[in-house]
């Protein structure tokens, strides 16, 4: 029997695009395209997903051109959840748009620059990644005569509010002011695919990370060698590949454990759809549990990487000035900006109401929310440096 490689059918629990929901305001379907195809090309095309490609993971944009970005990680991300998608007979069109659409609300500098508008928003609604992904593929993009935002599916937005699971106690303001125009159905579990792009998110994180961290040498190889999955990959590798330079090294590691992590996902997805009695999507939503998750042992590794990687990476004395550097920035941007909303560009300006009020907060919180890495930069000098032009 010849092996194919083609998408098999869907399975009755996956999100299938004939049954989808729709969009809050009502589109002609596109010739050609599914409507999870569609969102997904209307993601790419977004200016927010192109900004992705200047605003950090770990590293400033500047320290070099071989690390990764918020843009490659997310596509490192849409390639593994396809993976797991297929595998699984979900929809991979979906679990690609929610993958390449995940990381679009981060502000510019990652979590340090995150961490710092949460302070600043406290005293007016607080601030959330996943909320102002919400805002981003709903507002803040407007290139469509018809709406504002990029009008997704139901599916998608369902998915991209909810990847890591029900909404549940406060939820941020944005997402519940949304919700109450179109209900997502926060206390419910989100698909598969949803579920499928959330894990893929972890095992691009920690590897990409691994794999990065030893490239920057913040750590070495002997540091990694205890650590559970990286230490046996590696030793593999050696074993196999002696004398190997060590840049083909680290990939051949980290791609091993790439692959090690995903085959336990859908290995423990399918004993759960088994164990849980899966049929169908409501089965799914109302599982009260992940079905696309780790299994108990590999959650260990998981766990295991990510407290290798705090001290050792996150809190690294290098990366450490760099973010208190970055925090300063966007620190100052959002203090100045929201005294002084006059030194906003153009519909910026006209969207405040004065300074220091709650409006004039939202408005500047979204302009540097939006920034890239670069441009947050830039206008700082702009704005401070009196030896650069205005």
């Amino acid at each position: 029997m010849t092996e194919t490689f083609c998408q098999a059918p869907l399975a009755a629990y996956a999100c299938i695009p004939e049954r989808s929901r729709g969009r809050l305001h009502g589109e002609p379907e596109a010739l050609g395209r599914s409507p999870f195809q569609r969102d997904r090309d209307r993601i790419i095309h977004a200016a927010a997903f192109r900004r992705l490609s200047s605003k950090t993971q770990v590293f400033v944009y500047h320290e070099g051109d071989s690390y990764r970005t918020r843009l490659s990680h997310s596509l490192e991300v849409a390639q593994i959840a396809r993976s797991i998608a297929r595998e699984l007979h979900l929809n991979e069109d979906l679990a690609e748009a929610l993958s390449l659409a995940h990381d679009l609300g981060h502000p510019p500098f990652g979590h340090a620059g995150e961490d710092v508008l949460k302070r600043c928003m406290r005293p007016f609604g607080g601030f959330d990644h996943n909320a102002q992904s919400l805002k981003v593929v709903t507002r803040l993009e407007r290139h469509y005569a018809d709406f504002d935002g990029l009008n997704l599916t139901w599916e998608t937005l369902e998915g991209l509010v909810k990847h890591n699971g029900p909404i549940v106690g406060e939820v941020p303001g944005y997402i519940a002011g949304f919700d109450a125009e179109f209900p997502l159905g926060l206390a419910e579990y989100s698909s598969l695919e949803a579920q499928a792009a959330a894990v893929a998110d972890d095992i691009a994180y920690n590897n990409h990370d691994i794999a990065d961290g030893l490239r920057a040498g913040l750590f070495d190889l002997d540091a990694v060698r205890e650590v559970p999955l990286v230490g046996p990959m590696l030793a593999e590798v050696e074993a196999r590949y002696p004398g190997l330079e060590w840049q083909r090294l680290i990939h051949e590691t980290v791609r091993r454990m790439i692959n090690v992590m995903v085959s336990d996902v859908v290995r423990q997805g399918r004993a759960n759809l088994a164990a849980m009695g899966i049929a169908d999507i409501a089965d799914v939503r109302g599982a009260g549990r992940p079905v696309v998750a780790f299994s108990d042992e590999m959650r260990g590794v998981d766990r295991a990487l990510k407290e290798f990687l705090f001290p050792n990476m996150y809190r690294h004395h290098k990366v450490m000035r760099a973010i208190i550097k970055a925090r300063r920035v966007v620190d100052d941007l959002f203090g100045l900006l929201l005294s002084e909303p006059r030194l906003l560009p153009g519909d910026w300006r006209k969207a405040c109401d004065g300074p220091g009020t709650a409006k004039t907060a939202e408005v500047v919180c979204d302009y540097v929310a939006g920034m890239t890495d670069r441009f947050a930069l830039d206008e700082h000098a702009r704005l401070f440096d009196p030896k650069v032009n205005p």
